[in-house]
């Protein structure tokens, strides 16, 4: 019987499945139209498209974007809050700062949950965690009844100081639950047990809201796959970098608010270390948006803090990916000024592009690489035909005729600054950061990655492009390469010279503790846990910290400082060895190792294959020129092809620019070299 591994990744546009045999390693893909309404119902049609047999699958990995579409649309449940009398609008001041700094009159959105909808009681704890005031029972018993009128189905508890000693909100929360059966309820000391009221406030609220869609999409997801026959544990990957089974989703829902776009950077490494890069820039291309990720020394930028929607910050570590509204189905308009722009604005995938012929009308960038012959008729392998006239008319009517150019010309000009955004992009990830992007290889996916990944590595002057065997379900990929993880953290608030290194050790083997309990509950075994421990740490008097790795057991913290030292001159490009550091936060990363699928391999053979066909193709420069055509099923291990060239496959194109030169490794991978 085969033991498949199952990974499906959800878009805006495709919803992709990829089916690993782990004993012949043979890989199957599909890609089916996703189903915003309901995703799940793309989930199942591109299963059975892929021919997969449930009762033989040992693994599902599932990527979702539930959770950020939740957010973005504000399709929320009725929810309140529940927080120390004074503070119901911590969550509404924010911080003081704007997505755009020069726009006075551009407001952010309002809080998700409203403000009559934030109740208040009396409590208080102070800084150090001593109760100065129990919580007034008689108030949460009125606060409760309230919320039972309102017929609320979630509920976030929010203590000012909980973090230091969360006492009273777990009163509150066994007073709601035991007064509003059926109704989730969510408190800051148990979602994010750390200082800074507004942040901890925030995501929480974002888990109160999100509880009950996720947990919601997650058991009718689980019962279907059960119903047909699957009887492993459904696995979700998570901002973090890992996955995590349904019974932790209840808890912790608005870690899958980045789900989608954290599986394509963990494709992304694997595919840079395979091909024996640590430093790479994964680029995905898809449909409405590009994400870009970056790998340094074999390890993924984390951050530990981001928004779905700016001003509300989640607090949780997540893979820093930058998103950016460029896709294939972007399009390119002309702004009041009469220059031309390209996204974010996109056509989605209703109606999409206007080669599409759904109704689109105006142009985008898979119309423009459609009317350069850079891409063909067929898509899909034949199962979508493209409309080159309809490509044609919507760039004349909506680039070329309005800038006075011809269409060839405005095809290339659409494309252009829809490349110079992404290089743009790149650039605020990497140079921003302290990187140089010409250290780094370029790994290009998604759809539409294949497509511009040779003529952004020439600008940023990157040298070497790697392309996936299977670039548009790259991201499904990464969802069979992750770990169940878990980041657990306390507050620590002492100057480096002053802390007590027992008391340090005390506090890691504490964290260390709730880690493993959390790893065994989903079914992980011991000899299968490993665990890295993390200090925050900044110059005394600074905002931000900046946090190191460290080894146990806590000696001393020298090797720790020096290296806090070290990173914060590559960050910021200063250190001050002889200042006071002052120590803010102890962390725990728990992660469950899980199996990994082993990739085909085939040994490399030296050789030239032969074009399919031909066609005239317009490349940055010049006019259209005579260009192989290659399928890339056709292409083996060791293949060489000298540009200008075109490889088309199922689910994505590649583009191998003049003069550039391309060769298919024993991975499958095409890596280009890119003269600069």
């Amino acid at each position: 019987m085969a033991r498949l591994r199952v990974a499906v990744d959800v878009g805006g546009t495709f919803t992709d499945v990829l089916v690993l045999d782990e004993d012949t390693a043979a890989v199957t893909v599909a890609k089916v139209a996703s189903t915003p309404e309901d995703p799940m119902r793309a989930i199942l049609d591109g299963i059975a498209a892929a021919r997969v047999d449930l009762a033989e699958t040992t693994l599902l990995s599932h990527g979702t974007t539930v959770a950020t579409n939740a957010l973005i649309t504000r399709r929320l449940p009725p929810a309140a809050m529940v927080t120390t009398k004074g503070f119901r609008d911590v969550i509404e001041i924010r911080r003081g700062t704007r997505d755009d700094l020069w726009d006075a009159y551009k407001d952010v959105a309002p809080p998700y949950i409203r403000r009559r909808d934030r109740l208040e009681v009396s409590e208080r704890v102070d800084f150090e965690g001593r109760v100065l005031e129990p919580l007034d029972e008689g108030e949460a018993l009125a606060v409760a009844a309230k919320l039972a009128r309102k017929g609320v189905e979630t509920v976030a508890v929010c203590f000012i100081n909980a973090y230091a000693n969360p006492e009273n909100e777990r009163r509150m929360a066994e007073i709601l639950a035991r007064e509003l059966p059926g109704v989730h309820v969510t408190t800051s000391s148990d979602v994010l047990p750390e200082i800074f009221e507004f942040e901890r406030f925030s995501t929480t609220v974002a888990n109160a809201v999100l509880t009950p869609l996720v947990s919601g999409y997650v058991r009718r997801l689980e019962d279907a796959l059960a119903g047909g026959g699957y009887r492993g544990d459904l696995l979700l990957l998570h901002s973090g970098g890992g996955v995590m089974t349904p019974a932790l989703v209840d808890r912790y829902a608005v870690r899958l608010a980045a789900s989608g776009i954290a599986a394509g950077a963990i494709a992304a490494r694997h595919v840079a270390m395979l091909c024996g890069h640590r430093n790479a820039i994964g680029l995905d291309m898809g449909g409405t948006s590009t994400d870009i990720s970056l790998v340094y020394d074999g390890e993924m930028r984390v951050t530990g803090e981001w928004s779905v929607e700016y001003g509300y910050p989640i607090s949780f570590p997540s893979i820093e990916i930058l998103t950016i509204g460029a896709g294939g189905g972007s399009l390119s308009w002309i702004d009041p000024a009469g220059a031309l722009r390209n996204g974010p604005q996109s056509a989605g995938a209703d109606p999409g592009p206007a080669c599409y012929g759904r109704g689109g009308t105006e142009p985008t960038n898979t119309d423009a690489n459609l009317v350069l012959g850079r891409l063909g008729a067929q898509l899909l392998g034949g199962g979508m035909t493209l409309d080159a006239g309809a490509a044609r008319a919507a760039v004349e009517g909506g680039v070329a005729r309005p800038l006075g150019m011809d269409v060839a010309a405005a095809a290339q000009a659409a494309l252009r600054v829809a490349n110079a955004n992404m290089a743009d992009a790149v650039r605020l990830i990497s140079i921003r950061r302290g990187y140089d992007p010409r250290e780094f290889a370029l790994v290009v996916f998604g759809g539409a990655g294949p497509l511009h990944g040779a003529a952004l590595a020439a600008e940023l002057g990157i040298p070497n492009v790697i392309v996936p065997p299977n670039p548009g379900i790259t991201s499904a990929l990464g969802c069979l390469l992750v770990d169940v993880r878990h980041d657990l953290s306390t507050m620590y608030l002492r100057r480096a010279d002053e802390a007590d290194t027992d008391e340090v050790e005390a506090a890691f083997a504490e964290l260390e503790t709730e880690a493993r309990e959390r790893l065994a509950a989903e079914g992980v075994e011991e000899r299968d846990m490993t665990l890295q421990r993390l200090i925050s740490m900044r110059y005394l008097g600074q905002w931000r910290s900046l946090t190191v790795a460290v080894d146990g057991p806590i000696a001393s913290l020298d090797a720790a400082l020096a290296r806090f030292h070290e990173e914060h001159e590559r960050e910021y490009t200063y250190r001050r060895d002889d200042a006071p550091v002052e120590l803010y936060q102890l962390q725990v990363q728990a992660i469950g190792v899980t199996p990994k699928p082993e990739l085909p391999r085939s040994e490399p053979r030296d050789h030239v294959p032969e074009p399919h066909a031909r066609r005239p193709v317009t490349f940055d420069a010049g006019d259209a020129v005579d260009t192989a055509l290659f399928r890339r099923e056709d292409l083996r291990a060791g293949a060489r092809i000298t540009g200008p060239a075109v490889i088309e496959q199922l689910d994505s194109t590649v583009l191998v620019p003049p003069d550039v030169q391309a060769r298919v490794d024993e991975w499958l991978m095409i890596r280009m070299e890119i003269p600069v």
